[in-house]
């Protein structure tokens, strides 16, 4: 173990501090203040304002070599938390329900480690990153600069996973999770009296349908081999119990691991929709966002995590052929730019039982020394022990 028990309670105290004071997508003020100074305190070179509320610590080694950058996300989620330990959100409507209090904490720890013994040769370029739910705060950082102004050669990600092991690490060589775009359909009708409906235009009617022809594209189009998800999350209609509404929303998120059924998704949408429109003498529009890529690990970069992760744990800890999520992870456009890894660290049920982004979840302390030690060796790995 590289760090320490009295910073093993610290990064305790840090995880739960932010977990009392969450905040959300670019609006993590206080969060960043808080980091920047811990790091400062470290003795870290410190730099803010890329996406506006991130922060970059920079450590270099005791001699010249590559640069790497280790990433944390710091926002929370828009979620009211039901636990009722005294650290729980002090900031109604918001929580930390995806543990990136955690993976902040972590980091945190491992920079304060690697700060008071620089025993590599290069650097580390520390990435606290805000806004990773929904909002694309990995796609600002770069936009704004974040490889030209660090020349950061590979980056490494570390999400928290519940259900697996306590401890134990979960790899894969190519694709971890998968792309995440959105769609929203207006169904425009012609509104009626709900006891003569043929006097209108059924909107309600018309999305009905729409909502099981959507799903042809998944279990019709696509390779039934590829796993691709299309779902329908949302329906706003209606004002009252005698009405035919005039208009319908529907939106809703297509996922794969695919760039081409993305392709596929995007345009069989707009075709199913004109289709149906048609059907029901109604008009409709869509508009469909390309949000998140598919996270697909480099396996050169992938076995160095690897290594790191056996190093610290043992092979029978490293699962090196994990299923694939269907969530999104915008680590994907930092990996875009740069050759990456991203890993999942086993955190069990927990004390909690709940799994991510649910109101009663709770991020394990059990595994911060964990994950620090797992980025400390990562360090090892790539630049070297030179003390």
């Amino acid at each position: 173990m590289s760090v320490s028990e009295e910073l093993i309670l610290k990064m305790r105290q840090w995880r739960h501090h932010l977990h009392i004071y969450p905040e959300t997508a670019f609006n993590e003020v206080k969060t960043s203040a808080f980091i920047a100074d811990l790091l400062i305190s470290f003795g870290i070179e410190v730099h803010t304002g890329l996406a506006g509320t991130g922060v970059v610590g920079v450590i270099h080694g005791k001699e010249v070599g590559p640069w790497i950058g280790l990433r944390a996300d710091i926002d929370a989620l828009d979620v009211q938390e039901i636990n009722d330990f005294e650290y729980r959100s002090q900031h109604p409507g918001k929580m930390h329900a995806c543990g990136h209090d955690g993976h902040t904490a972590m980091l945190l720890g491992a920079a304060s480690y690697l700060a008071a013994t620089r025993d590599f040769s290069g650097t580390v370029a520390l990435i606290f990153q805000p806004a990773e739910e929904n909002e694309g705060g990995g796609r600002v950082m770069v936009e704004q600069g974040l490889f030209d102004q660090f020349p950061i050669e590979s980056v490494f990600g570390l999400h928290n996973w519940p259900g697996v092991p306590v401890g134990t690490f979960a790899i894969s060589p190519g694709a971890q999770m998968a792309s995440y775009d959105v769609f929203e359909i207006i169904i425009e009708g012609k509104g009626a009296h709900a006891a003569m409906p043929h006097l209108g235009k059924d909107s309600i009617v018309a999305a009905g349908q729409l909502i099981g022809a959507l799903q042809t594209i998944v279990n019709r189009e696509a390779d039934p081999l590829d796993p691709m998800v299309v779902s329908v999350t949302q329906i706003h209609a209606g004002d009252t119990w005698n009405v035919l509404p005039q208009q319908v929303m529907l939106r809703g998120t297509t996922r794969a691991f695919d760039p081409a059924l993305q392709d596929l998704a995007e345009r069989r949408i707009g075709e199913i929709v004109e289709g149906i429109a048609k059907t029901f003498g109604v008009r409709a529009t869509v508009r469909y966002e390309r949000r998140y890529p598919p996270t697909i690990n480099d396996p050169a970069i992938a076995n160095i995590c690897a290594a790191a992760a056996t190093a610290l744990v043992g092979p029978e800890k490293v699962d090196l052929a994990p299923r694939p999520a269907m969530g999104a992870e915008d680590f994907a456009f930092l990996m875009q730019v740069k050759p990456g890894a991203y890993v999942w660290l086993g955190v069990g049920p927990g004390k909690s039982g709940c799994m991510l982004h649910n109101p009663g979840f709770d991020f394990n302390d059990e595994v911060l020394s964990v994950g620090a030690d797992y980025w400390v060796e990562i360090v090892r790995q790539v630049l070297g022990k030179k003390a």
